[in-house]
C-alpha cells in the first residue's frame, strides 16, 4: 500500500476518467453522498476537490460481483 505522503491526488476530471464516468456523474455522487471519499483543498465552498487514487479503487471494489444474482436491489 502506498505511503500517504506518496499517494496520488486526482482532480475530478482525472478521477472520473479513471472510473470511466462523466465528471458530472462524479459531481452528482458527491452531492448525494454515494460516491468515493473526497477532500477539499482548503476551506469554503470553492475549495478544490481532490481524490486519492486508493479511495477511488476502494470505492470501486464495493461494486465487484461474480453474478448478476448478487446485485443489491
Amino acid at each position: 500500500m502506498a505511503d500517504d505522503d506518496d499517494e496520488e491526488w486526482l482532480t475530478p476530471p482525472k478521477a472520473a476518467q479513471l472510473l470511466h464516468l462523466k465528471p458530472k456523474t462524479l459531481q452528482e455522487y458527491r452531492v448525494s453522498g454515494t460516491g468515493p471519499d473526497f477532500f477539499k483543498a482548503g476551506p469554503g465552498r470553492n475549495a478544490r476537490v481532490l481524490y486519492k487514487r486508493s479511495d477511488l479503487t476502494a470505492w470501486m471494489a464495493k461494486f465487484k460481483f461474480q453474478s448478476t444474482s448478487e446485485y443489491k436491489k
